[in-house]
């Protein structure tokens, strides 16, 4: 058992529900590991204003930094005194590091998105065609990886054409190298079938009884399916369908521990160790096995 003493600092996770949150197991596990002297929390609030209190007192006390998950990485960019770049791009800041009594916002999703993926498939987005399910945050913190990365393109699949054209007009001014657009009901099929790389960032998978967020017989051999969603007691329907299909599919779990990862970096500043993505994802993997055998 960790020992908690008067020079503990504090981490944590911010959101509403956290009843299945992975964080604390595995910060923890790589707290340890690292002989930090650091201890990391649930932090459930109920309401944007229980979140504005917490985030007034979190300057006082000894926090080097906290994640943010559901349903406030919209809210929180807003409360933050600095926001990096790319949190801006996605319009949502999911960590957040305290320094000199200030909170400075990042968004650590899409780089996590990217070495996962570089970790787990070989692939580097540089140059590819990539089709993106849905517009909402998680696919805004996506898009703006793969503009990053200079994507050849980044192709949006939505049903909510407004938003998903809002997605692309709020990168106008950085995709540079990148064309980023909306696909039409008619050319989609087309369209993630000559694609390097298909996401998905909807929520669409984390019910046992859903349906894959698209047909099967639209991914073939050659091709990269990464979905976000992880925790699932067996592989979503789109993970499944697109390993039948040849596809190399993963889910997000190494995405997960990776943007956790990315926010210990952050925290710990330049000139130190990584955080052991190894111990990470073993701890989350153990706690994940412990769930599905308590049923």
């Amino acid at each position: 058992m960790r020992e908690i003493r008067g020079t503990t600092r504090l981490a944590g996770v911010v959101g509403n529900p956290l009843e299945h949150t992975l964080s604390p197991v595995m910060h923890n596990a790589a707290y340890q590991h690292m002989a930090l002297d650091w201890v990391y929390v649930p932090l459930l609030v109920a309401d944007e204003v229980g979140l504005r209190r917490l985030l007034a007192a979190v300057t006082s006390l000894p926090f080097v930094g906290f994640n943010v998950t559901m349903p406030y990485k919209q809210a929180v960019l807003e409360l933050c005194d600095e926001v990096a770049t790319a949190a801006t791009m996605a319009g949502a800041v999911n960590a957040v590091h305290c320094v000199d009594g200030k909170l400075v916002g990042y968004n650590t999703d899409g780089r996590g998105l990217l070495e996962s993926l570089e970790e787990e498939t070989g692939l580097t987005v540089g140059g590819k065609d990539v089709v993106l399910l849905g517009s909402g945050g998680a696919a805004g913190a996506a898009l703006v990886a793969l503009v990053l990365a200079h994507a050849a393109s980044v192709t949006i699949v939505s049903r909510n054409a407004a938003s998903a054209q809002g997605l692309v007009e709020r990168m106008a001014a950085y995709a540079q190298s990148t064309d980023v657009e909306v696909a039409r009901p008619e050319e989609a099929r087309e369209i993630v079938g000559g694609a390097a790389l298909l996401i998905n960032a909807t929520p669409v998978g984390m019910r046992p009884a859903d349906a894959s967020p698209i047909p099967s017989g639209w991914i073939g051999p050659g091709q990269v399916v990464y979905d976000m969603v992880y925790g699932t007691l067996e592989p979503t329907a789109l993970v499944r369908e697109s390993q039948a299909c040849g596809a190399v599919a993963l889910d997000g779990l190494g995405m997960l521990v990776a943007q956790g990862a990315l926010s210990v970096d952050m925290w710990r500043g330049s000139g130190q160790p990584r955080a052991p993505r190894d111990v990470m994802r073993r701890a989350a993997e153990a706690e994940l096995v412990l769930r599905r055998a308590q049923g």
